[in-house]
């Protein structure tokens, strides 16, 4: 594809938290229609993520590098605004999936904030209907009280989303062990008459 002469890159943003095959889905519909693809990962603080960003990086690569026609899709975290990052790597389109009315409902708004900042286009791409019922959130309550998900997941998330489950049951995630560990290397000035 070329858009006023030049190579068009897209980019499907998101927090992926965790990956699911309805993400996959989407990526692959952009990945036609662009010539390349950046699977940006949300570093959201507005979000109490499961998993790390580094850890949804990793994810996200090995799923894509699993995916025949995704291998060449580059995945990095968006550290800022989603505008900001497009100018980074040149984009002149985010892509979106829509389940139903409601997602358009939610991502309009932001398309639209999008387009005046910085005239990035959001391309709304609709999203196979036999994957509408699968969304992160639901992936991680099903998963949560014991359900099956590993058919709504690239192969070995489902372990990865258990695990981090049971980590954050028990109070041991990154984010926590990070915590903690700030915790024990702050000298005290108790007993010091300070």
């Amino acid at each position: 594809m070329y858009y006023r002469g030049e190579v068009t890159i897209a980019v499907c943003p998101g927090s992926f938290d965790p990956l699911t095959l309805g993400h996959l889905d989407i990526v692959r519909r952009a990945r036609s229609l662009f010539d390349e693809v950046v699977l940006g990962v949300a570093r959201n603080s507005s979000k109490s993520a499961l998993l790390s960003a580094e850890q949804r990086v990793e994810i996200a690569r090995a799923a894509l590098d699993a995916s025949p026609g995704l291998e060449d899709v580059r995945v990095a975290i968006v550290p800022g605004l989603l505008v900001d990052f497009c100018r980074e790597v040149g984009a002149v389109a985010v892509v979106k999936g829509l389940r139903g009315g409601a997602d358009f409902d939610a991502e309009l708004p932001m398309a639209l904030m999008n387009r005046h900042l910085v005239g990035v286009e959001t391309v709304f791409v609709p999203g196979d209907p036999a994957l509408a019922h699968v969304a992160s959130s639901l992936v991680k309550d099903v998963a949560r009280f014991g359900g099956p998900v590993d058919d709504l997941v690239p192969a070995g998330v489902g372990d990865l989303v258990r695990q981090a489950l049971a980590d954050r049951a028990a109070g041991t995630t990154p984010a926590a062990e990070q915590r903690r560990q700030a915790q024990q290397a702050t000298p005290t000035t108790e007993g010091t008459g300070r």
